[in-house]
């Protein structure tokens, strides 16, 4: 997106006019959430903040750092960018904290657009959080040494889902408009008769036949002229610069990804021979979207990891956001998160997240390079034995670190002790006993628990810290008293429900991976003013929903099977 050259002018010395405060605490005696915030945390942001977005030269722009605070409060009352600027030019709690006189005209709300952009393209989203956080430790609202938890969620993409068939043609339809805005001569010569009219209108008005093969018969044929539209584009004498078109790119990657030849016919890909879904395009106009399944949940788009404060004499603040493909994992983040929260100084010294987050190596890092306790649900011994509830697992063997040797339930030594990489690509080691030790043994049934089989007893262990970390969390998860302080990460799903209904977290309001991005540090940000306006007038925290129906459950029974 092109910007027009604006150069950044400094606000003033932050103060708040006389007039703007006088009519401002007359119209709210009681106040409000604007004016309680800027009374307690004073200026959140500065323009010399977002001096590095703006050249040195050029018209002035409307103070950053005010714009910055009505992207938040934007984000607070759910507002569209109209609104926006509406309630600056004509709210007085707004002006109040914003600091502007009265008769102050305001800004165009397309302003708020073109600072999006500046600050999605600068990762920028980071120092608003880092704004209210950085308020909100100066007033001693930030306690960060105890705990936090964290829990991540599906976002939709903007753009809306496409069936299979609609996101290959509408890809081809994209890549068409882009010609023809940049070569309509060219293209006029190029395209085929028919082409106008599978094209020339949006495919959801497009009705595809029922039928299996008639539908198998579409798709061939969008094949077809999609690979008839890139043959031209990369030939010798197109015109310069089509093949670098952005619809043009998503066009081929989305023909490499589903299209192939064979024997010289254009034919979609078997399911087997396309990429993983961490490559693979969704939607031409989201590129960064991706496809992914939890549970029962499938959606295309991003996820996004919350990680707030949990003590109870203080307000629960959003310490960190991280928003990444939607096939990113739980279990690769922990460290992610650590790390942030360091830049931040914001570490806790207990951090509590679901089963979907701790694994060796993070157990051991968390401890090792940030000095926090990671607490979560390990993931249960998948081995044969365990999986049978028979026969010995790993607990019932005695592991000699030094010597690199293990002694099984029978007395026998291990025979060979090396490196090797795990299915996920973690280094585990291979322990492996001798045959001649393992077939005439008496309680071979029960160690291999494989019927048929002349293998012996193997082993894949962690490493040594990583081994006892998992063995230690384990034991201790067993206990009652891990189970009830546990309970304390159940208080981030509310979080996760505030930031649904509140700022509509659920669907991204952009597209692209930098852009949803910035909504979800916007969203923290905004989460934090409501939470710190809450503390200040001494609003008490929502207490879990319970129908009457199920306020009559007898103490004794436990909740639903299957109920979260």
């Amino acid at each position: 997106m092109g910007w027009v050259s604006m150069s950044m002018r400094p606000a003033g010395d932050g103060e708040v006019p006389g007039e703007t405060v006088r009519v401002a605490r007359a119209a709210f005696p009681k106040g409000s959430l604007a004016i309680r915030l800027r009374d307690e945390l004073g200026v959140l942001f500065t323009d010399e903040q977002f001096a590095d977005l703006f050249p040195s030269r050029g018209r002035p722009a409307w103070s950053p750092g005010r714009l910055a605070l009505v992207l938040v409060l934007q984000f607070v009352e759910g507002l569209t960018d109209r609104q926006a600027a509406e309630a600056v030019r004509a709210r007085i709690d707004f002006k109040y904290a914003l600091g502007l006189e009265l008769d102050d005209p305001g800004f165009d709300f397309s302003v708020l657009s073109e600072f999006r952009d500046r600050l999605a393209g600068a990762d920028g989203g980071r120092g608003v959080l880092d704004g209210v956080l950085v308020a909100a430790r100066a007033k001693g609202l930030l306690k960060t040494a105890g705990r936090a938890r964290t829990d991540s969620t599906h976002v939709l993409s903007a753009a809306r889902e496409l069936n299979w068939l609609e996101m290959v043609a509408e890809t081809l339809r994209a890549a068409l408009n882009a010609l023809s805005r940049t070569a309509p001569d060219w293209l006029a010569g190029v395209s085929e008769p028919d082409w106008f009219q599978h094209y020339a209108t949006r495919i959801d008005d497009t009705r595809f036949p029922a039928s299996r093969a008639k539908r198998a018969e579409v798709a061939e044929r969008i094949g077809r002229d999609g690979m008839r539209l890139l043959a031209a584009v990369f030939a010798p004498d197109a015109p310069d610069g089509l093949r670098d078109l952005d619809e043009v790119e998503v066009l081929r990657q989305m023909w490499v990804q589903h299209f192939h030849l064979v024997e010289g016919e254009v034919r979609r890909r078997d399911p087997k021979d396309r990429p993983p879904g961490a490559m693979r395009l969704v939607t031409p106009y989201d590129t960064d979207a991706r496809g992914s399944v939890k549970r029962d949940t499938m959606w295309d788009g991003y996820k996004v990891h919350f990680t707030e404060t949990c003590e109870p004499d203080a307000p629960n603040l959003i310490t960190n956001v991280t928003t990444t493909l939607a096939t990113v994992q739980d279990r690769s983040m922990a460290e992610t998160i650590h790390t942030q929260l360091a830049a931040r100084d914001c570490l806790p010294v207990e951090h509590w997240v679901d089963a979907g987050y701790p694994t060796a190596p993070a157990l051991v890092s968390a401890r090792r390079d940030h000095g926090i306790a990671l607490h979560g649900p390990i993931q249960a011994d998948n081995s044969a034995q365990a999986s049978a509830d028979s026969g010995f697992t790993q607990d019932a063997f005695t592991i000699d670190w030094d010597s690199q040797q293990a002694t099984c339930p029978g007395g026998q030594t291990s025979t060979t002790w090396s490196e090797r990489l795990s299915q996920r690509g973690q280094p585990v080691l291979r322990v492996v006993f001798s045959v001649s030790d393992c077939r005439p043994c008496t309680m071979r049934q029960a160690c291999i628990n494989t019927p048929n089989t002349k293998r012996p007893r193997e082993l894949r262990l962690r490493h040594h810290d990583e081994y006892h970390a998992l063995q230690r969390a384990r034991t201790e998860q067993q206990t009652e008293a891990w189970k009830e302080r546990y309970k304390v990460r159940a208080g981030v799903e509310g979080t996760m429900s505030q930031a649904v209904q509140r700022c509509g977290l659920r669907r991204s309001r952009y597209r692209g991976l930098s852009k949803t991005g910035l909504q979800h540090q916007l969203t923290g940000a905004a989460i934090n003013l409501a939470r710190i306006d809450a503390h200040l007038t001494h609003t008490p925290r929502a207490r879990t929903r319970t129908s009457h129906f199920a306020a009559l459950r007898p103490a004794d029974q436990g909740t639903v099977s299957g109920a979260k």
